[in-house]
């Protein structure tokens, strides 16, 4: 691996392959490092098969795609590999509502963001291809007799989705950038989008950003974990700390003039922890790092099919939505035999504002109707039986990473969730359970609510944003509208991390638009 580079980024998801590609085009020499796998496709239809070959548990020997991050209030699912999160998420492609652009978190930081984004959300649309999903099936009727049931059918549509919708039996030339991206197979509708696409068809981050930002000779360092950077003294740049993540080999040491951290969530922040908190070497990192870090305001809940011959499995993961209220958005979801080991995560559906009183519902149901409470446990082909809906809403509530020494991780450093000022996010929302019951009735199945919401009072999501947001001054956030650290030049969070507000829908579309942003900014800010 060479010493220096001019931009190095860490992370290959959304932001860092958008940062990639645009920046190799300003001409910079660009490494990018990723601390997962490349992994072909054999790799991911052994993930879409077997729940060892998905996970991410470097400790435990596991070097999949799938990562579960389990805090006090909160459990986090998130990919790792060459791609980052588009390797394991269902390619849904939506542009958020008006309150996300109209939020007063951070409506001062730009005359319209609304405006602003438009261009870049078209931009973005092109790169994944995004394309309405045109195919239906038995999953995708009950969610609309949902829709129906809560007066909300006018909403339920198809789903905008980065998919090559072509034939699956022929292999063609790209159909998407005239040539210049791979050859590709049309979308099989195996289910298996959030395991890795085997057949590529989903456009995920290696067929477009990467694969592009490659030809122009960008460097991606796979199995490169870092631990930590280091501001050199005279200004020319970072050295960054790297190591393997599970392999006992040399660390190393790379030097950059500019640093893209693009890392997720949970990954940004470990490592401006680490750096400011452990190694003291960005000792002035602002003081909101960690804080405003919101869930999307989301709720999973799970519907069991009675009928032992049907099966759901036939279509992408997600294919249709509807809008239950002007802030509550829902979905549904198809999981492949490799999910299987989330049936044990399913018990009996419960409502309560009351945590404890939630706790205490579980508890009697499992104690007094055990054989129908832990149904899901003993089912055989799970997968082909269960309907998940996943529940979003753009609502203000929040939480904070603190860092330092957790029981979770064996007593070795990493973030700590803790409660914020105002309302916490949510670990029950109440149309997510109306939602479950009624599509119950239309499947004739049996309503679930997922045991880590219900008994361990956890916030789980998919879609973690915050901890180091954008702000005006550092005594608000961590970083600027260009995206760059306060106190540090040419330090930059282009991740989720860096959005202050609740999306309200998947945010894939939106961390992609806003990384266009940052890239056009800089572009403006570092000409000659």
């Amino acid at each position: 691996m060479p010493e220096q580079y001019d931009v190095v980024i860490v992370g290959s998801g959304f932001g860092g392959s958008v940062s990639a590609l645009r920046l190799a085009e300003q001409g910079y020499q660009v490494a990018v490092l990723e601390q997962g796998r490349r992994l072909s496709a054999d790799d991911l239809k052994q993930a879409g098969q077997n729940s060892r070959d998905l996970a991410w548990a470097p400790a435990l020997g596991m070097h999949g795609i799938l990562a579960q991050d389990v805090f006090q209030h909160l459990g986090v699912v998130r990919g790792i590999g060459v791609g980052g999160g588009s390797l394991v998420y269902a390619a849904v492609l939506l542009e958020p509502g008006q309150r996300f652009y109209n939020d007063p978190t951070w409506t001062d930081l730009s005359l319209n963001w609304e405006t602003e984004l438009a261009p870049h959300y078209q931009t973005t649309k092109y790169m994944l291809g995004v394309t309405d999903n045109p195919y239906h099936n038995i999953q995708d009727q009950w969610l609309e007799q949902t829709a129906k049931q809560m007066g909300a059918h006018q909403t339920f549509s198809t789903v905008p989705q980065g998919i090559y919708f072509g034939d699956p039996d022929q292999e063609i030339e790209d159909p998407f950038f005239n040539g210049k991206g791979p050859k590709r197979r049309g979308c099989s509708r195996c289910g298996s989008c959030i395991t890795g696409c085997s057949f590529g068809a989903k456009n995920s981050l290696d067929k477009n950003y990467l694969y592009q930002a490659e030809q122009l000779g960008v460097k991606i360092y796979a199995e490169t974990k870092v631990s930590h950077l280091e501001c050199l003294n005279d200004g020319e740049g970072y050295l960054i700390h790297t190591q393997h993540p599970w392999k006992k080999i040399p660390k190393q040491i790379i030097q950059a003039k500019k640093v893209i951290l693009a890392a997720g969530v949970v990954g940004t922040l470990e490592i401006l922890f680490a750096s400011r908190d452990r190694y003291k070497t960005l000792a002035m990192i602002s003081k909101q790092l960690g804080e405003h870090v919101r869930t999307n305001s989301e709720a999973i809940v799970s519907i069991l099919s009675n009928d032992k011959d049907v099966d759901v499995t036939q279509g992408t993961t997600i294919s249709s939505h509807f809008h239950a209220d002007e802030g509550t958005h829902i979905t549904q979801n198809r999981f492949p035999a490799s999910y299987e080991f989330m049936k044990f995560y399913m018990g009996p559906l419960v409502s309560h504002t009351s945590p404890i009183k939630r706790l205490f519902k579980v508890l009697g149901k499992l104690l007094f109707q055990p054989i129908q409470s832990t149904v899901s446990w003993r089912v055989k082909a799970w997968h082909k039986r269960i309907s998940v809906l996943t529940v979003m809403q753009q609502a203000d509530n929040e939480l904070r990473f603190v860092y330092g020494r957790t029981l979770l991780r064996g007593g070795r450093r990493f973030l700590k969730s803790q409660m914020s000022v105002g309302e916490r996010s949510p670990s029950f929302i109440p149309l997510a359970n109306k939602a479950a019951k009624h599509f119950a009735e239309a499947s004739h199945g049996i309503a679930q609510n997922n045991l880590l919401e219900s008994v361990g009072n956890l916030s789980v999501t998919a879609h973690l944003l915050g901890g180091a947001v954008m702000a005006a001054d550092p005594s608000k956030g961590v970083i600027d509208t260009n995206h760059q650290v306060f106190g540090y030049p040419n330090l930059y969070v282009v991740d989720g991390s860096a959005i202050p507000v609740n999306v309200g829908v998947n945010p894939s579309l939106t961390i992609t638009a806003l990384a266009e942003r940052f890239a056009e900014r800089f572009k403006l800010n570092h000409q000659d």
